[in-house]
């Protein structure tokens, strides 16, 4: 459950909000937080602004337990944008940041506009035209095949099964942190597939190529060798205590191995396994984009086409380093 501080701290419309996305729309506690965080910063603006508070107040203290239903249908468009004016020159939120925070605004009042209680209901949505900041696409930071091997060479040490098994998975399944440290032994199946709860509590089926197998194989038969006393039985990764992995640990085993092969500071981490396991299944797997989607449970194949641009940026960069790239005709000769 999202943390109870931030319903206490939120008023009736806003918490009925919080409560709809966490049980109707099975958003994850800290997705929840994300939100109720963006609608309190929008909602302090507003105050300050309207003069509801002193000037000189303390704007991280201003309190939104009592933004009632009244204040919030007296807000226009032209608030949201003065917001957002506020949020890139006072605030330097960068244009990500600001997207996230549009995304909660709208999805705020379109709830009070479509879902919440009669008595709360909007006839209009304020904010339905607001636009989303342009944001430069960045291509995803991933290891190149020979990186992956060596990355996969460098584990040793006194888990050295376990580690290689996660490494493995990462860089073969392309799984999400929170989805690796959340899986049980019995999601391992006899049909050589794997039970994978994905954002919103999603499940999804992964197949499991044989290199997966023979790294779970491998850690299975010294898993209960390991370690003497299993705290957490149910979990397929165990730290030395025996209880479930915390993601803390996955990170500096990650870190310590990407160290070890030269790959430290250079903007490499555990998410970036999962563009690793993306884009080498998209470039030397040939596979369809939408099976890619379902692979790595995005809910948009818009964020899985990001994959085919940077197949795109290789092929442009294979073309520009010809060494006939640059070359110019030669002058003719002016006629004597």
């Amino acid at each position: 459950m999202a943390s109870h501080n931030i319903y206490e701290q939120a008023s009736v419309p806003i918490r009925n909000f919080l409560g709809y996305l966490e049980t109707t729309r099975n958003k994850s506690p800290s997705t929840v937080e994300e939100y109720f965080m963006d609608l309190r910063t929008f909602f302090r603006f507003i105050k300050w602004q309207r003069g509801l508070v002193p000037k000189d107040a303390d704007f991280e203290t201003i309190p939104i337990d009592d933004v009632d239903i009244d204040l919030i249908r007296s807000v226009t468009l032209t608030d949201a944008y003065e917001f957002f004016r506020y949020a890139r020159v006072e605030r330097h939120n960068q244009a990500a940041a600001r997207a996230r925070k549009v995304s909660s605004l709208k999805s705020f009042f379109q709830y009070l506009t479509v879902k919440a209680p009669e008595s709360m209901r909007l006839e209009e949505n304020p904010v339905k035209e607001l636009d989303v900041p342009h944001q430069r696409k960045s291509l995803p930071k991933y290891l190149t095949l020979e990186q992956s091997l060596e990355l996969l060479n460098s584990v040793d040490g006194a888990h050295k099964e376990r580690d290689y098994c996660i490494l493995t998975l990462l860089l073969n399944c392309g799984l999400r942190l929170s989805e690796l440290v959340g899986l049980n032994g019995k999601d391992i199946r006899t049909d050589h597939t794997m039970r994978v709860v994905g954002k919103g509590n999603k499940e999804r089926t992964v197949y499991l190529n044989q290199a997966c197998l023979d790294a779970l194989d491998r850690y299975w038969k010294v898993r209960a060798e390991e370690i003497k006393v299993i705290v957490d039985r149910e979990a397929l990764f165990l730290s030395s205590r025996g209880k479930r992995i915390s993601p803390k640990t996955v990170q500096a085993m990650v870190y310590a191995n990407l160290k070890k092969i030269g790959l430290d500071g250079q903007g490499y981490s555990v998410h970036k396994l999962r563009h690793t396991a993306a884009t080498l299944m998209y470039q030397h797997g040939n596979v369809d984009i939408r099976a890619l989607k379902e692979i790595l449970g995005h809910e948009n194949l818009a964020t899985t086409e990001i994959y085919t641009h940077i197949v795109d940026e290789q092929l442009q960069k294979a073309v520009d380093a010809n060494p006939l790239a640059h070359v110019k005709p030669r002058k003719e000769k002016e006629p004597e």
